[in-house]
């Protein structure tokens, strides 16, 4: 459950009293005005619900000064809510607000010390575990690798067409694979390394199972945002599909092995398209999208776009893969 705490000034009270009556909220009141005018809505809401609200009371207020929305999450209420059983309540889906989406996302994709320090531990966690083959010390580079940030700001500023996210996360997820691949050639250039061992040598095998591997991911951890779930784990899902194919790509490289490193190079390539394009589709499937008209059209329009060139970009990726099997 949610609660949604709105202040305005006193002139807007019998409207955003309508618009809280229509939005169907669990319970809600509207206090008198305060000394300097200003009034406070107070709405409680099921999960997945007062998306409709905020969006209006933004469209409402968003030229005047001085009004402030707050969404807090609502551990219990008594008395219990009735259960709807009704169509609407059937078919309602559980969400989180666009603008809790947002915030969430938002610090994934940007490019700070502790990100560039994350990767870089991870880098050589990852290494040191491909190269000694052992995989419980690759499944913990996993869980501190934080890629998850970036690629999801990116397929998610894609759906609700905000470049300047977007742009800031796709600059925040190469540095960090950039600087990934590089501590990696570092590593394989001056290091005693294990070329040979099933964990480094199985990133350089291409096949339809990564390609699988990967969208799972991307869907997997969209699911889990937009529903306002906690990602750290699937966090590790998309962490698989990202660091250890960059990481020995760079290792290859480091070593002289420019045959796998390339192999290595194109399973990144290939998991970073499906990772975006199934997080992608399923931002469109559960219905983000930004709050007006125009800003629908135009974000539509870069979904579209950018969907087209991740699904071309997959299926050529997915013929060099069949054809160098």
């Amino acid at each position: 459950m949610r609660l949604v705490e709105a202040e305005f000034p006193e002139e807007f009270c019998d409207r955003v009293s309508k618009y809280a009556d229509l939005a169907e909220a669990v319970h809600w009141r509207v206090s008198d005005a305060d000394s300097n005018g200003r009034c406070v809505l107070r709405a409680v809401f099921e999960s997945g619900e007062a998306q409709e609200l905020v969006d209006a009371l933004q469209t409402l207020l968003e030229k005047e000064k001085g009004w402030r929305i707050i969404v807090l999450p609502v551990e219990a209420t008594a008395p219990k809510p009735e259960k709807r059983d009704d169509e609407k309540e059937r078919r309602r889906k559980t969400l989180a607000l666009r603008e809790e989406i947002y915030q969430d996302t938002a610090a994934g994709a940007e490019l700070t010390g502790d990100f560039l320090i994350l990767t870089a531990l991870s880098t050589i966690v990852a290494a040191i575990g491909m190269s000694s083959n052992n995989m419980a010390v690759v499944i913990g580079a996993m869980v501190i690798a934080p890629l998850l940030g970036p690629v999801l700001a990116f397929a998610f500023a894609a759906a609700i067409g905000d470049l300047g996210l977007l742009l800031r996360a796709a600059k925040t997820a190469l540095t960090g694979l950039a600087l990934g691949a590089l501590l990696a050639v570092v590593i394989g250039a001056g290091f005693e390394v294990d070329f040979a061992s099933d964990e480094l040598t199985v990133r350089t095998q291409l096949g339809l199972d990564a390609v699988v591997l990967a969208l799972a991911s991307g869907a997997a951890a969209a699911l889990s945002i937009s529903a306002g779930l906690p990602g750290a784990l699937v966090g590790v899902m998309v962490a698989v599909a990202l660091l250890p194919p960059s990481a020995a790509a760079g290792l290859y490289l480091g070593g002289g092995d420019f045959e796998n490193a390339l192999r290595a190079g194109m399973l990144l390539t290939v998991n970073v398209v499906c990772v975006n394009l199934a997080a992608l589709a399923v931002f469109a499937y559960k219905g983000v999208r930004p709050r007006t008209w125009l800003e629908r059209v135009a974000a539509g329009r870069a979904t579209r776009v950018n969907a087209a060139v991740l699904v071309l970009l997959l299926a050529l990726l997915t013929a060099v893969i069949l054809i160098a099997r």
